[in-house]
């Protein structure tokens, strides 16, 4: 098994692969330069690994929530590679792995994931971490609460947002988010290991991109309704 993993959701535009003894990861951070960066990402991960594109088993993406285009470059980039080498195309949560990568840090209990969604707004969900195994770390088991939303930070439950907080929220908005886990962008390392997860145990993970709004580049037809 060797998985490609993309993700545009955050800031930072990533690639990964991940296989039996393969790990190569790239990352770029660019908010709004994510088409002229996934393509060679994805060449410098299979250099690194000494791999083509013929070693790919599987690709992830990650389904956001994020800005529409960025977003949307990522999910058609892994969509496009699947088909051409036809593969498999599974879609994460991109909170998720937020979630994971910010789990060590809290140990026990809620966190939430808050990340930029332009407009003075955050994507959010709360998670809770629990320790499966005392006695093993690395035993950490991470469970969304609530489906991804966007609203302004101001309009979360104070409770909420006082929780241990990873994404850019608390650094966009450091007075409504006071604990930031200073994990700030999705990692596509942590994409594969939850693809990799849920390939082995059989769980379908579909392809649905997590817009949560309309974009912000309306045809003239849509224009015309509003």
């Amino acid at each position: 098994m060797l998985i490609l993993a993309i993700d545009t959701s955050t800031s930072a535009i990533t690639v990964a692969l991940r296989g039996e003894g393969v790990a190569a990861a790239a990352s770029v951070l660019d908010a709004r330069g994510h088409a002229e960066h996934v393509a060679p990402l994805i060449q410098r991960c299979l250099a690194t690994a000494g791999l083509g594109p013929s070693d790919v088993t599987d690709v992830v993406v990650g389904n956001g929530p994020g800005p529409f285009t960025g977003l949307r470059v990522g999910i058609v980039s892994g969509l496009v590679f699947g088909h051409a080498r036809g593969v498999p195309v599974h879609g994460i949560c991109s909170l998720d792995a937020l979630a994971v990568e910010a789990a060590p840090l809290v140990g026990r209990g809620d966190l939430l994931v808050a990340t930029d969604a332009r407009r003075k707004e955050v994507y959010w969900a709360r998670y809770s971490v629990e320790l499966t195994d005392p006695d093993v770390p690395e035993s950490l088991v991470t469970r969304r609460l609530t489906e991804p939303a966007v609203d302004r930070p101001a309009d979360l439950p104070e409770e909420l947002r006082g929780l241990p907080t990873a994404g850019r929220g608390p650094d966009l908005f450091p007075d409504l988010f006071p604990h930031s886990l200073g994990v700030l962008d999705v990692q596509a390392a942590t994409l594969a290991l939850l693809a990799e997860r849920g390939i082995l145990a059989s769980d379908e993970m579909p392809v649905e991109p997590l817009y949560l709004r309309r974009p912000d580049a309306l045809t003239t037809a849509e224009r015309g309704k509003k």
